[in-house]
């Protein structure tokens, strides 16, 4: 294997859903943070372009249009796409990207930000040698909710690794949005790209 080949065996393929608010620039933002890196990033717009100021904005239109119409729209993203994927997620989009990591064979990590979702909503337990990374404020009320099943999710498996930040920002890691933390966002960003560079799967 060349040195060349070598390098890009080293780098992910990332298909990474937008949050509750679309594809805003501060989604585009850390997935080209990531494609600096060297990775392959997918970001399907589940909203056809639409974008919205505040979460029960965002929240509304998820409504009208569908939660389970817009999450099949998500899965169907990853189709024309190779199994060996790292599946990502923010808030809302950690319903899809949990779900394809538990249930498409071939996952190769999960990455799930400001959410989780119990385990069993997808299977019996966490699919063995899939690395996962949860991340979340410990004041947030939203992930909050979360935390129970990102702990149970964190301790049954020694592939997993639960961040807890402090503070109660829920989107925090968006730079457009008024959530934005930066020191938690750069930290963030760190753990991502080291868990996307130790060679994920």
């Amino acid at each position: 294997m060349s040195i060349i080949e070598r390098e890009n065996a080293d780098m992910a393929e990332v298909l990474l859903y937008h949050h509750i608010q679309g594809l805003t620039d501060g989604v585009r933002a850390f997935a080209e943070e990531l494609r600096r890196a060297g990775h392959t990033v997918h970001t399907p717009d589940l909203f056809d372009g639409r974008t919205f100021a505040t979460l029960d904005e965002g929240f509304g239109f998820a409504r009208d249009t569908g939660f389970d119409v817009i999450r099949e729209r998500g899965a169907a993203a990853a189709e024309p796409l190779g199994t060996d994927l790292v599946y990502a997620g923010f808030s809302f989009g950690v319903t899809i990207a949990q779900r394809l990591a538990q249930t498409r064979p071939g996952a190769r990590g999960a990455l799930l930000m400001y959410s989780c979702i119990p385990v069993t909503e997808f299977g019996e337990a966490w699919p063995k040698g899939v690395p996962v990374q949860i991340h979340g404020k410990e004041g947030d009320e939203f992930f909050d909710e979360d935390l129970p099943a990102a702990r149970e999710l964190a301790g049954s498996t020694a592939d997993a690794e639960l961040f807890v930040y402090p503070g109660d920002q829920h989107l925090f890691a968006d730079s457009s949005l008024p959530d934005y933390d930066p020191e938690a966002a750069a930290l963030l960003s760190k753990r991502v790209l080291a868990f996307l560079a130790a060679g994920t799967g």
